[in-house]
């Protein structure tokens, strides 16, 4: 599978997702990534590898021990790792395919936001009709 930043600047691949699919909320990630929650996957290290943009690519230390990888062009962060981990945490919606499984469960939810909760919304496919 492929996968790359908005821009198109970094690219990678994986050979599997090797850990299940999470939804993860705790406040870096959702800070990070300016969303409620980011979905993640564990990938083992020797089935990753960047394929482009070594240039672009820049990291940050969210914690310690943990490195963020992001396209210095466009912002995208694509995956994370912690030191002494056998596997990449990759940010499941960077991928270009499909991943061929679906979310198993929330993670750090303890950290959830309150005006997540109840969430009973009308959903449109596109855009929101005028009103």
């Amino acid at each position: 599978m492929k996968g790359s930043c908005a821009c198109g600047a970094v690219g990678y691949e994986i050979d599997s997702i090797d850990m299940p699919i999470s939804h993860c909320h705790c406040s870096t990630c959702r800070k990070t990534h300016a969303a409620a929650y980011v979905t993640t996957a564990g990938v083992l290290r020797e089935h990753f590898k960047w394929t482009q943009g070594l240039e672009a690519l820049k990291s940050f230390e969210s914690s310690p021990g943990k490195l963020r990888h992001f396209c210095s062009q466009c912002g995208s962060h694509l995956a994370a790792e912690r030191n002494g981990s056998a596997a990449m945490i990759v940010r499941v919606a960077t991928l270009d395919d499909e991943p061929g499984s679906r979310p198993k469960y929330h993670i750090w939810t303890e950290q959830d936001v309150a005006w997540l909760e109840g969430e009973d919304l009308p959903r449109y496919s596109q855009w929101q009709p005028d009103g």
